[in-house]
């Protein structure tokens, strides 16, 4: 919660401080390059438990993100109980078979043939975790008085990549699910109305028989996702 007193600018030295070489910094890119790409977007977990410790660190590495004004516009709910993944999972299911019914229309759902997604959504029972992310669209002061938030959907979309990294590099894997509308979540998960959840992380570890669209796996190359300006700036 902010306090109206601390508002005020106030410079501190830079912590933390890394001075690596040249050589050392492309290793440590290509290094986490490399890690990234064992990342797996899966929808068939198993059921082993993970400890609510990590999941709490996941999330804190996900705290650290930026945000506009530093005001952290983001909420992370972690589901670990049956009762509750049982009830997230009717109530999406509800929404995702209006959708696959022909409310997202025909050019989207051709779009996702190739994932082989559908209204079925067994993952947010099995999977040990759900987190639940929810952008604030305004905050209050220690003294009750409202304040709005800048940059919410951009603040939250950079927090939540934080999140999945920190889930990756723990060696779990995730699925990002948005059904649509997702305003069951507040009410099943006692938030305010100031929250929009944005998003549901199945969390876990793969089944033993896991897979994954070959389709999802055809990323863009470096020069399709790249610029460099000038062209000819040193490498």
């Amino acid at each position: 919660m902010f306090s109206r007193q601390g508002l005020a600018y106030r410079a501190v030295p830079l912590p933390d401080r890394q001075a690596w070489d040249d050589a050392a910094m492309a290793q440590a890119a290509r290094a986490f390059l490399a890690r990234m790409r064992t990342r797996h977007t899966v929808r068939d977990f198993c059921d082993r438990p993970v400890p609510r410790g990590v999941i709490e660190d996941c999330v804190a590495a996900a705290g650290t993100a930026p945000s506009g004004a530093n005001h952290q516009p983001w909420h992370f709910v972690a589901v670990g109980d049956a009762a509750t993944k049982h009830a997230i999972r009717r109530a999406a299911e509800e929404e995702e078979a209006r959708f696959y019914a022909g409310g997202a229309g025909d050019e989207w759902l051709k779009a996702l043939e190739p994932i082989g997604t559908g209204a079925d959504k067994p993952h947010l029972e099995v999977a040990p975790w759900l987190i639940v992310v929810f952008a604030q669209r305004y905050g209050f002061f220690d003294d009750g008085t409202r304040y709005k938030n800048y940059y919410v959907p951009e603040s939250v979309g950079i927090a939540t990549g934080f999140l999945i990294a920190a889930l990756h590099h723990a060696g779990l894997a995730a699925l990002t699910h948005t059904p649509n509308p997702m305003r069951f979540l507040n009410g099943l998960l006692g938030r305010p109305e100031s929250e929009k959840p944005v998003m549901i992380l199945a969390v876990g570890h793969p089944a033993a028989d896991a897979t994954v669209p070959a389709a999802a796996k055809i990323k863009k190359p470096l020069e399709a996702i790249l610029t460099v300006r000038p062209p000819d700036a040193p490498e």
